[in-house]
This record gives structure tokens, C-alpha cells and sequence, in this order.
């Protein structure tokens, strides 16, 4: 072991007195060794020898010269992982570390090491040093001791220790991040640096509680940091006593429950909401009348945000296609707010009304937008004093803006972030209420629509069989009348007339089971025309049926049955709704990729909400009443067309007639 400088790869003792220092160094009861940049060991002394339990090697020993070493919780170390390597790699960031050796006889030791960098003259980095302590033999109080004191300075948690007076006599790391004084700052000082003034009493209650060795504990208060900042705090406070058992003093800990407190208060806000939003979403979903849910979604939201007033219009719909505009208010005599005009689509209003965004203000009057309409230039006389504001589209499913829900306060600054997100749940539900409620509406127009053709198919239905009966009834009486064969006549009509009642309502029957079926064939578009046309002719008297055709085939891929059942259709109407006219007008031809027919009339006409729901199943005009008919068969000729992959259109002017345009795709060339 002595020649160990002269087989170290590096001598660092080049002197006398360097020669003095190595040799109390290698005479010393601490074990010490040191490895070049490589980690080659180029020194150790006869501590180090005995603590390893061996020699080692210096040609092939790296970083220590243990037989094995142990991280303490017996994960064996590769070289690369030893304390002196880390250190030298600037990876090791403790002053020390702990480790456990295995020696060579089969023994163990636990070791703190000390590693440190080697520097020379020039300051470069010649490698690390090490410092071993054998702390195997520790008694198990210093090991608890220290254990402790770990624990005290590493917690997160503010531990601060105080004489009967209040004087600080320890101070840790946790405190110092939660209160920004560091321990020179405040040892010796009271405790009441860190003590609002309103709250000095509290010192005096539990210095009080402590000299009667009773704990306070989970004591909720507020305290001071270093720069005045209030911080709300969990405090727990022990008596300490001396080894005889008297009270000498009190440890606190306190702990910020800032985070803790805001969580809790997030999640009561957030249940409360929640219960909120549950009661509107009860109150709005029981009941089906608009005017009802508009009330109960404003008197709500009005609740919720604290709001002074609130409003909400909701654009309605009519069936002639009119829009109508109905509002509810809160906070506000109702009357009052109808000799005000309704809100318009001002820059400020525009988000709401385009249903793009919720508009905030704390106040509205320094808003960029505010104030730049004709002819107010802001609030209109007699307007409510809303200064704070918020607004909120309600969109349906589809994306439909149906209305807008706003609220107003007086005073700026009363609607916050909280508040937006309440409101977009309230119009949320809002709008599926809304929905719900004109769905409601639809099907009970719907339903009074079935009870109309109810009793139109009835009747239609009846008509025909009575007047087959009495003309089978005259035959009955007659047989051998010259009448006979005008009876036979009428009846097959009205049998014909009847047959086709059911066969529309077996096909809307098929339509709406998914059953119809087509059966497609090429064939020219133009024939059809011509023979559906010359048929009808034959059985229509009142109207000329004129024909404009094209002198080129048109060749389509479709049912031709079902084609020709449409154009029949169309052609009936048109005759059967311009009673006053005596002219029809046909005319087909190619388009392109399409093949188009259109059949005109000079009849009643349509309105342009009549237009939109004349395909509509069962529907007929108010203009049509004492004219035959259940409304069904432009609601199968659309269909029978869309099943084609085509359109049927219709242009009309009420009083001047309609033009119903058929388009069918031409088939692909190959």
C-alpha cells in the first residue's frame, strides 16, 4: 500500500511540504482516496484500504476501490453510478451520499461519501476526491435523530419552534418558502412579524393553550409573509417540553391551504351550479309552452349572475313564414319594456345576434362599440340603466340563432368569466328546450293535419263508393236501360278515381316503411310525355294540354311506371287548381346531364309560405278548401323523384299559377 503513489497513474505531492500534507493525509483515521478524470484511483490511504477491506487494483478498479457497492436500498451501483463518478460528470447534486459496500470476506458496511472535484494550478479539472464516514455503527436514536431532522428540514411544511415569549428559536427550509424570510432573518424575533394585527389575540390564545400543555390543532387563521402578503394557513401547535417534562417552548406547523381552501370553494361552486343548472334544466324540460321556458330560463339567469335585470327574444317562426319576436323580462315590469323598441343588430349586439360569441362588458359605456348607432348614439331614453352587461346567443342543434339572452346591471364590474360559463349551460339547455317546444308545436299541427286528412280520406274515399253504389242500384232497377251504360261509365270512373286513392296511400304506406321499390329501365323520356299527355287529354275536357318537345330522343334509366305516375300527378293539379284557366303547358328537354320536365298552369297560384310546404305529407293550401284532394300526391311525387337522384321544383306567384319543374340525371355514358 505504500508504493500506492508509485503506481498511480498521476503523483500530485511534488514538493516537501506537498510530500508533509500527503503524509498526514495517508496516516489519517478517515478514509480518503482520489481518481483521475478517467476515474483510474491515483490515491488512497490505509483508512480507505480498511474500510474497503481490501486493496485495489489500479489498473482496473474505476471511481472506488469496493469490492461491490449498494445504493441503500440494495440496487447494486455499476461504476458509471458511484458517487465520485457522478461528481466528476457534474451529475451529482448533493454534498454527500449514501451508498453500502460489500467487502470481500462477505461483510457489509453503509458509508456516507463526500465527493468532491480536483482542481490544479491552472484550475482545470483533474479529477475527484472522496471522503468515506463509516456510519454503520450509529445508534439507532442518532439514526432516528437525524432521521427527524431530515424530515423537519426537507418538509414542505413551514416547522417553526418558539420559546413562552413568542421568540423564534428554529426556522426550516418549508418555512422560509412559505413566509420569504430566511432563518437569520428571524431567529430571535417574535412571532408576531408574522401576525396580522387584527389577529394578534390569537398569539395570546395559543401561547395560552400551550402553557397548559394542551394542542391546537387544524387552527384555520390567516398570516403575513415577508412582503405583506396574506396567506390563509392550517396551524398546528405542540407543546415542547425538556427532558424533565416542562414546557420550555411550542412547535407550529404551518401548512398554506390556499390551494386547498380555493379547490374546496371550486367545488362548492361547482355543486352549487351544478344543482342550478339541474332545477332549470327540470323547471325548462317539465313544460313544453315557449313563453313559459323563456320565463323560467330569464328569471334563472337573472339569479345566477346577481343580474339586476334580464331579457330574452326569441325569434318565432309562423307558418306563413313571417318571423314574430316574443320576449320575456326579470327585474322589470313587462309592460314597461314594450314601449322600448327591441334590441337591433348593433356593433355592440351584432356577436349575439350572429351567434358567434358571448359579449361581456364591465361597463358598457367604454366599450369601443358602444354608442355608434343612428339615431341614440347610445342608451335610448327611458332605457333601463344597465351599465355591467352580458349577452348570450341561444343556438339550436342545427345552428339556427333562435333569440338572445341578456342581463344588465347598474353598477360595473358585476359579471365575470363564472358567469359566461353559467350562462352558455343555461342557453344551452335553453335552446334544446326551445326546440323541444317547436317540436311540440309541429306535432300538434301535425296531429290536427292527420285529424284533417282523416276526414278528407273519408270523405274522398266515401264519395266515389257512394256513387258506385247508386249507380249499381239504378242498374239494379234498369238493367236494360239506355242509361245502363252511362251507369256502368260513371261507376268504372269512380272505381278508377277510388283505386287510385288506395294505391297513393299504399305507396305512402311503402315510403314510409322503406318498401317502395322501382324497377329501372332505359327508355325514351319523349314517348312517355307524348302518350302520358294524349292519355290525358282523352279524359280531360276543360283544359287544352300544349306540348313543346324537342326533336331529339331523350333516353333516362328509371321507373317508368313510376315517372309517368308523377307527371299524371302533376298534370291533375294543374288542371284541378286553375279552375278559372283552360290551358296547360308541357314542355321536356335536355339539359346538359340532366333531362328536364316542366308543367306549367294559369291557375291560383302560391305563396312563397305555401311554396315551401306544398311536398309537405298532407298538407293543403287554405285557398283549396271545396277542391278534392288529401294532400299526398306532390308528397309522393317528390319522393319518387328523389329516389331517382332527381329534384321537383316549383316557381309560383299567388293568383298568376305555378310551374312545377322535374329533374332526372341523364345515365353516364360509358
Amino acid at each position: 500500500m505504500g508504493d500506492s503513489f508509485t503506481n498511480a497513474a498521476y503523483n500530485p505531492f511534488g514538493n516537501d511540504a506537498d510530500f508533509l500534507l500527503h503524509n498526514l493525509v495517508y496516516d489519517s483515521a478517515v478514509a480518503i482516496y482520489a481518481c483521475n478524470t478517467e476515474g483510474t484511483i491515483i490515491f488512497y490511504n490505509t483508512a480507505a484500504a480498511t474500510l474497503w477491506g481490501r486493496t485495489p487494483n489500479l489498473q482496473k478498479d474505476r471511481w472506488s476501490g469496493a469490492y461491490k457497492v449498494y445504493s441503500p436500498d440494495g440496487k447494486k451501483l455499476a461504476e458509471e453510478e458511484f458517487p465520485t463518478a457522478l461528481t466528476a460528470k457534474g451529475l451529482n447534486r448533493t454534498d454527500q451520499s449514501e451508498v453500502i459496500i460489500e467487502r470481500p470476506d462477505g461483510t457489509n458496511r453503509k458509508l456516507l461519501v463526500f465527493p468532491k472535484v480536483l482542481y490544479n494550478a491552472a484550475g482545470e479539472i483533474t479529477g475527484t476526491h472522496a471522503t468515506l464516514v463509516d456510519i454503520s455503527d450509529r445508534t439507532p436514536l442518532e439514526e432516528r435523530q437525524a432521521f427527524l431532522s431530515s424530515i423537519v428540514e426537507s418538509s414542505d411544511d413551514a416547522i417553526v419552534s418558539k420559546d413562552l415569549q413568542g421568540i423564534i428559536t428554529s426556522w426550516n427550509i418549508g418555512a422560509e418558502r412559505l413566509f420569504g424570510y430566511t432563518a437569520e432573518e428571524v431567529m430571535g424575533k417574535s412571532i408576531t412579524i408574522l401576525i396580522p394585527k387584527p389577529r394578534l389575540s390569537e398569539e395570546d390564545y395559543i401561547l395560552g393553550q400551550v402553557r397548559k400543555g394542551e394542542k391546537v390543532d387544524h387552527y384555520q387563521t390567516v398570516r403575513l409573509n415577508k412582503y405583506g402578503k396574506e396567506i390563509l394557513i392550517s396551524l398546528t401547535v405542540s407543546p415542547i417540553r425538556d427532558k424533565q417534562g416542562k414546557i420550555i417552548g411550542a412547535s407550529k406547523i404551518a401548512r398554506d391551504i390556499s390551494e386547498e381552501v380555493k379547490v374546496q370553494n371550486a367545488i362548492y361552486q361547482y355543486t352549487r351550479d351544478l344543482e342550478t343548472l339541474n332545477s332549470i334544466s327540470r323547471a325548462i324540460s317539465s313544460k313544453l309552452d315557449v313563453q313559459s321556458t323563456l320565463q323560467q330560463v330569464t328569471d334563472a339567469s337573472k339569479e345566477v349572475t346577481g343580474a339586476a335585470f334580464g331579457a330574452f327574444f326569441y325569434h318565432l317562426v309562423e307558418v306563413d313564414g313571417t318571423i314574430k319576436t316574443r320576449f320575456t323580462v326579470s327585474g322589470y315590469p313587462a309592460e314597461a319594456l314594450k314601449h322600448l323598441e327591441m334590441p337591433r343588430d348593433t356593433p355592440l349586439l351584432h356577436p349575439t345576434f350572429n351567434g358567434n360569441e358571448i359579449v361581456r362588458s364591465d361597463d358598457i359605456r367604454k366599450d369601443s362599440r358602444y354608442g355608434q348607432n343612428y339615431p341614440y348614439y347610445g342608451m335610448p331614453h327611458g332605457h333601463l340603466p344597465v351599465v355591467s352587461y352580458l349577452a348570450a346567443p341561444v343556438v339550436s342543434a342545427k345552428g339556427v340563432v333562435m333569440g338572445g339572452l341578456f342581463l344588465g346591471h347598474p353598477e360595473p364590474g358585476k359579471f365575470n368569466v363564472h358567469h359566461e360559463s353559467l350562462i352558455s349551460n343555461i342557453t344551452a339547455q335553453a335552446a334544446i328546450a326551445l326546440d323541444n317546444s317547436r317540436l311540440f308545436e309541429e306535432v300538434k299541427a301535425l296531429s290536427a293535419k292527420k285529424d284533417e286528412f282523416i276526414a278528407l280520406a273519408s270523405h274522398e274515399l266515401k264519395t266515389p263508393l257512394t256513387s258506385v253504389y247508386g249507380y249499381l242500384q239504378l242498374l239494379e232497377k234498369k238493367p236494360d236501360s239506355k242509361m245502363a251504360s252511362l251507369f256502368v261509365d260513371k261507376s268504372v270512373k269512380q272505381l278508377d278515381k277510388l283505386n287510385k286513392l288506395v294505391s297513393e296511400l299504399l305507396d305512402i304506406s311503402k315510403i314510409e316503411a322503406g318498401k317502395l321499390q322501382f324497377n329501372t329501365e332505359l327508355f325514351d323520356l319523349g314517348e312517355l310525355v307524348q302518350e302520358t299527355v294524349e292519355s290525358f287529354r282523352f279524359s280531360v275536357n276543360s283544359h287544352d294540354i300544349s306540348l313543346n318537345r324537342p326533336a331529339y330522343p331523350i333516353t333516362i334509366k328509371a321507373d317508368k311506371q313510376r315517372i309517368e305516375q308523377v307527371i299524371v300527378n302533376l298534370l291533375s293539379n294543374a288542371v284541378k287548381y286553375s279552375p278559372n284557366a283552360n290551358e296547360v303547358f308541357v314542355q321536356y328537354e335536355k339539359k346538359e346531364t340532366v333531362a328536364t320536365i316542366s308543367i306549367r298552369d294559369e291557375g291560383m297560384g302560391l305563396t312563397s309560405s305555401q311554396q315551401q310546404q306544398v311536398f309537405t305529407r298532407f298538407y293543403r293550401a287554405d285557398n283549396t278548401s271545396g277542391i278534392a284532394g288529401l294532400g299526398i300526391g306532390l308528397y309522393l311525387s317528390r319522393e319518387i323523384i328523389e329516389r331517382h337522384d332527381g329534384r321537383i321544383n316549383v316557381v309560383s306567384e299567388y293568383g298568376k299559377g305555378s310551374e312545377f319543374v322535374i329533374t332526372l340525371p341523364l345515365p353516364k355514358t360509358p
